[in-house]
């Protein structure tokens, strides 16, 4: 048994070169490993699952036939595309999970998450997030035609980098008190998770962190079996 972790890859229309790097991914994923976590931003914006364009067709395709060939997939949300919802899972053959989601690997308790709920300082997007994950402003959302939703989702993510432009580094990567407390709470001797983009292995007394990659011109794996782990990174 073999996992694998990624996240943050952000596909849009205008990435043609990471899809196309993710479908190769996925060739070579469906034969390499039982299981594939996808912890959160797997697009740069989803607006709803009857989106019909020609990146979302490909990918729902991709995937599915993915999980055709024995590749378990597994989807958190992310900040970027929360509203991925039933349909799209259906129409992928992919299992959606509660973020944060907890499994047993050999001696291991691993705890997965898209990793946003971590970045404590980072006030204005936590009160965004509580704005646009509540039932009423995804149901009111999801009634406006889809070229409106795409319009919108276009100016959120422009107002979004230009606010993380003015923002000190620090206060958008998590904080180690809510890593800490998370670990304490929880009792887990492994967390992943994605979202700030700094890809890297943290050890500390409390347990082992490993924070996924984005995908550029390179894509991020975290391979994950009975004997080691270890965070790849690979020309896409």
């Amino acid at each position: 048994m073999k996992l694998g972790f990624i996240s943050d890859l952000h596909l849009s229309k205008n990435t043609p070169s990471v899809t196309e790097g993710f479908f190769k991914f996925l060739q070579t994923a469906a034969q390499e490993l039982s299981h594939l976590y996808i912890l959160g931003d797997l697009f740069e914006a989803w607006v709803g699952d009857d989106d019909n364009s020609e990146l979302a067709t490909s990918v729902i395709q991709k995937i599915n036939h993915a999980t055709r060939n024995g590749l378990e997939i597994f989807f958190i949300h992310g900040n970027r595309d929360f509203l991925c919802g039933e349909s799209f899972a259906e129409q992928s053959n992919l299992t959606l999970l509660p973020d944060p989601f907890f499994l047993n690997f050999f001696d291991l308790k691993i705890a997965l998450s898209h990793g946003d709920n971590f970045c404590t300082e980072d006030l204005e997007y936590i009160e965004f997030k509580k704005e646009v994950r509540s039932s009423k402003w995804q149901e009111e959302f999801l009634q406006k035609p889809l070229n409106e939703r795409l319009s919108i989702a276009s100016n959120m993510r422009d107002a979004s980098q230009k606010n993380n432009s003015s923002k000190e580094v620090s206060i958008m990567d998590v904080t180690q008190a809510a890593i800490e407390d998370f670990f304490e709470e929880h009792h887990i001797d492994l967390l992943i998770h994605g979202h700030t983009h700094r890809p890297k292995t943290h050890k500390t007394n409390t347990g082992t962190r490993i924070v996924l990659g984005d995908w550029h011109e390179t894509g991020w794996c975290l391979m994950l079996d009975e004997q080691q782990q270890e965070l790849k990174e690979f020309i896409l």
